[in-house]
């Protein structure tokens, strides 16, 4: 499994290279769970980060006006995918079916606050994505798991990998979840939070990015070394 860690600035992204990300994601958090950046920062980190050899993904934004001009214009500043939060609503299918035709750099978010609607994670498999990625709008109401079943957590994993399209797993993420994250096996699983020295909206800090790596690592996620890497991460 690797991590995706979110970022809002050049700085905040060399961190997360430097510090063994394997995934980095820009976005805006003080936005919204999807917040855009400028896109002359957008630009600014993929020219920074280009000889890390990471891939690379940015948001579009929580609500824009017209989403495929915003795809377009985000994937124009150089990143490798450009993410899209999917309301869980009677539209839901037939933006996603719009996105496809956007080229396979998109990767539908499908936003579980309220469950996971296991038709609409069908309908998405099929459609060519790179990938799909679940995730949370309100990070206040807890996290991923507290949101969605692992049944249904565990519905969307098999339908992603019977398509052959990477598979993401994101919201209000924290060590305490590596255990669970393990056992889904998810290709990649994003945080920001739980690397920040307040909420999501601080700053990034080296020391917690470095027990997530390392209890992500094989061999550590379980809850008693956990518990130990992040003691000595507060130290």
């Amino acid at each position: 499994m690797k991590l995706l860690i979110s970022v809002r600035s050049v700085d905040e992204a060399l961190l997360a290279a430097e510090g063994g990300a394997d995934f980095i994601d820009l976005k805006e958090p003080r936005l919204g769970a999807l917040g855009a950046l400028p896109l002359a920062t957008i630009r600014a980190c993929v020219a920074a980060l280009r000889g890390f050899g990471l891939p690379v993904s940015a948001t579009i934004g929580d609500a824009p006006q017209d989403i495929g001009d915003a795809v377009r214009r985000v994937a124009d500043c150089g990143v490798d995918f450009v993410k899209v939060g999917i309301e869980r609503n009677a539209a839901a299918a037939d933006v996603l079916t719009m996105l496809a035709a956007c080229g396979r750099r998109v990767v539908p978010v499908l936003l579980a606050d309220r469950g996971l609607d296991a038709a609409l994670v069908t309908h998405a498999a099929r459609l060519g994505f790179a990938g799909l990625m679940v995730d949370t709008a309100d990070k206040r109401a807890g996290s991923l798991f507290d949101c969605v079943t692992l049944s249904e957590l565990e519905h969307f994993i098999e339908r992603a990998r019977a398509a052959s399209v990477m598979r993401g797993l994101a919201g209000a993420l924290r060590l305490e979840h590596l255990p669970l994250l393990t056992t889904l096996a998810p290709d990649f699983a994003g945080f920001r939070g739980a690397v920040c020295t307040g909420d999501r909206s601080a700053a990034l800090k080296a020391d917690l990015l470095r027990a997530l790596r390392q209890a992500a690592s094989s061999g550590l996620a379980s809850p008693s070394n956990i518990e130990r890497i992040e003691s000595s991460a507060l130290l």
